[in-house]
């Protein structure tokens, strides 16, 4: 159990042998014992080639049953996955009439306000792109973002957030394409007062003379969370079927060679099929 422990505790400085080179060893040495020792159990009953044929086919077909659980469930795991969705941030600016979207120039008279819940999601991302991201040991990053006015999340506050556009095509009416979401924040720098200890510090108040109040727009991108697994599930399911395909063919001459008559062979004697 101490193994166990101490190998989930390593850390130390990561190199081209460590994780790279011993996480490939790993996968072929999974692929040797795990699907090796399968195929040399059935080589052994039943040939090298039929042997090869039932252990591919049953794998491929497995597969088929693994992708497509990763694309019906939300497994924590590390399973095979793509992009998460998010909001990525566009543009800055402190009048909308500036905005390079054109939804977002009328977003507060065409768009909506959202809920506390859906500002909350989108807040996120405001903070992280709004605010100078610190390394570890607390040392300023070497690059700030392109929006990062500020250095801690109670310098500024957000005021409303509105959204516009957005979809949910559906398939069975050849709707294939999304239409955009877009989300525009407008917040403020906060007054910067002095609490005196013991006291609870006062409502944050915008400060209507700072130079970074203004709106952040931003996208949301749907990602690719499951096209992996969907590209998975089609390989898979290929692969299936030329196993499977293989297995009927194998079939039909077996049984070809069976029905032969007597006069088939040189010897005047139907020929047998052998194991291969």
């Amino acid at each position: 159990m101490n193994v166990f422990v101490f190998a989930q505790e390593h850390g130390g400085e990561r190199s081209l042998w460590d994780p790279t080179i011993i996480g490939v060893l790993v996968v072929i040495a999974a692929i040797v014992l795990f699907c090796g020792s399968i195929y040399l159990i059935l080589a052994t009953d039943v040939g090298a080639r039929l042997g090869f044929l039932v252990s591919f086919t049953g794998l491929m077909g497995f597969m088929v049953l693994l992708a497509s659980l990763w694309i019906t469930t939300a497994s924590p795991l590390n399973t095979l996955k793509g992009i998460p969705a998010e909001w990525k941030a566009k543009q800055f600016v402190t009048d909308l009439d500036e905005a390079e979207i054109p939804e977002a120039r009328t977003i507060v008279e065409d768009g909506r306000e959202v809920s506390e819940t859906e500002a909350a999601n989108v807040k996120a991302e405001v903070d992280e792109t709004l605010v100078v991201q610190a390394e570890e040991g607390g040392e300023e990053a070497a690059a700030p973002g392109e929006f990062a006015v500020f250095q801690e999340v109670t310098e500024f506050m957000t005021l409303t957030t509105y959204e516009i556009g957005g979809s949910k095509p559906n398939p069975f009416d050849f709707e294939f394409t999304h239409t955009p979401l877009v989300a525009v924040v407008e917040f403020c720098e906060v007054v910067d007062t002095e609490v005196p200890f013991g006291l609870p510090p006062p409502e944050p108040e915008c400060d209507a003379t700072s130079e970074n109040n203004g709106f952040l727009i931003l996208e949301r991108d749907l990602g690719s969370l499951r096209v992996p697994p969907f590209v998975a599930l089609g390989i898979s399911i290929i692969l299936f079927g030329v196993g499977l395909l293989a297995l009927h063919w194998r079939e039909k001459d077996e049984m070809a060679l069976a029905e032969a008559p007597a006069d088939a062979t040189p010897n005047g004697s139907a020929r047998v099929p052998t194991k291969v």
